[in-house]
């Protein structure tokens, strides 16, 4: 199914990522739906904080309610949000707040080198 609404372009200069996301779609589901990385990705739903941005330039439009618990009134001056929360109104550059990898990873951890001998 063709997604019909307008898009607008969301920018993270942080990893150079640029995708369209559509009007009334979270900035973090227009990230997912396109395949594209650069948000860190946890519930997808406002309860994790995983997805913590911080609005650089352009406005965005509330989508659902923004746990306090991760982003305090504080914090929303400034210009921080969830991703999973906001869609864009405007034009969007973020700057992703937290880690920009989770705290594990896969794969096999790396060995230490064996001692090195010496011959005399």
């Amino acid at each position: 199914m063709f997604d019909f609404r307008p898009k607008l372009q969301v920018t993270i200069p942080q990893t150079g990522e640029s995708y369209a996301c559509a009007i009334g779609e979270s900035l973090l589901k227009g990230m997912l739906r396109l395949g594209r990385k650069g948000i860190p990705v946890g519930c997808v739903n406002g309860g994790c904080g995983v997805c913590k941005i911080r609005i650089l330039s352009g406005s965005t439009a509330l989508l659902g309610p923004v746990s306090r618990a991760h982003v305090t009134a504080e914090e929303e001056a400034q210009g921080y949000t969830l991703a999973c929360r906001v869609g864009p109104s405007t034009e969007i550059t973020l700057e992703v707040a937290g880690k920009m990898s989770k705290p594990f990873s896969k794969g096999i951890p790396e060995q230490a080198a064996p001692p090195a001998t010496t011959t005399k």
